[in-house]
């Protein structure tokens, strides 16, 4: 089992002028393989920290990252990255996009061009494998950079803000397909976002963090994943619960707001 495991994370960044700021103090949580995770949290409270330490990015001051019994040490191809913008290779085709972490491994031609085109079609762009990424848009763009994670067949996909920069409806859209292939893929999702709202669609589990430090402040175990799968995420908003529950979290990150605000004013 490729459990996850966040073991007691602190990350302290010390400032040139000898000062400091607490991103994270003692964050632990463990993840089943499988298991659907969101995190949300207001401007402040390390939750691309959290993220960019998961994906070896940064190593922490304090704690460790376990994956499947063994420490994170840097990047691995066992932990996959989907980013607000694709970070797309914009000059080669969606093809050459989808298929490059398996072309660097050296893997045969013949195995590549399967893995793509099962991929294309998983992501509905079976007709679109030979346009350049410049050519589609933001909808497109991230359907490819959610395959090229799949190609490389991670245990993990961390998600940042990876819908955040799309049009309402292309967002609504997008996040049937997350859902479509959390449930078909078993992998194990970590997604930030802003949105209350995506984050009761897209986490099975819901982290609220609080900042400064940087910790979990309450954490949710939800039905909507579950219900959306291939249903009308519209329907899943109005089903029992939805609303009350993303008005607690609404007010509970709001206060977190004016908590924030009346620091920074009472140190002017």
């Amino acid at each position: 089992m490729s459990n996850l495991i966040i073991d007691n994370i602190s990350m302290r960044f010390d400032l040139p002028n000898g000062s400091a700021v607490q991103a994270l103090k003692n964050v632990s949580l463990e993840l089943k393989e499988g298991e659907l995770l969101s995190v949300l949290g207001p401007s402040g409270c390390g939750k691309t920290t959290l993220l960019n330490i998961l994906a070896g990015f940064l190593a922490p001051t304090e704690g460790q990252i376990v994956l499947g019994g063994k420490r994170v040490s840097g990047p691995g191809p066992e932990r996959g990255m989907v980013f607000q913008q694709g970070a797309l290779f914009e000059w080669m085709s969606v093809k050459k996009n989808i298929d490059f972490g398996p072309r660097m491994k050296g893997m045969p031609e013949k195995e590549r061009d399967a893995i793509t085109t099962h991929l294309l079609q998983t992501v509905g762009l079976k007709d679109f494998g030979d346009k350049a990424v410049y050519e589609l848009s933001g909808g497109m763009q991230q359907r490819v950079a959610l395959a090229r994670c799949l190609a490389n067949d991670p245990d993990v996909i961390l998600m940042d803000e990876p819908l955040g920069a799309l049009d309402a409806l292309t967002r609504e859209k997008m996040q049937g397909l997350v859902l479509k292939l959390w449930k078909e893929t078993g992998k194990t999702v970590i997604l930030i976002t802003h949105s209350v709202e995506e984050a009761l669609l897209l986490g099975e589990r819901l982290l609220v963090m609080a900042p400064r430090p940087g910790r979990i402040f309450k954490e949710y175990r939800l039905p909507f994943a579950e219900r959306g799968v291939g249903q009308d995420l519209r329907a899943v908003k109005k089903s029992e619960g939805f609303a009350e529950t993303r008005e607690e979290i609404l007010s509970m990150i709001w206060g977190m707001e004016e908590e924030i605000m009346g620091r920074s004013e009472t140190s002017e």
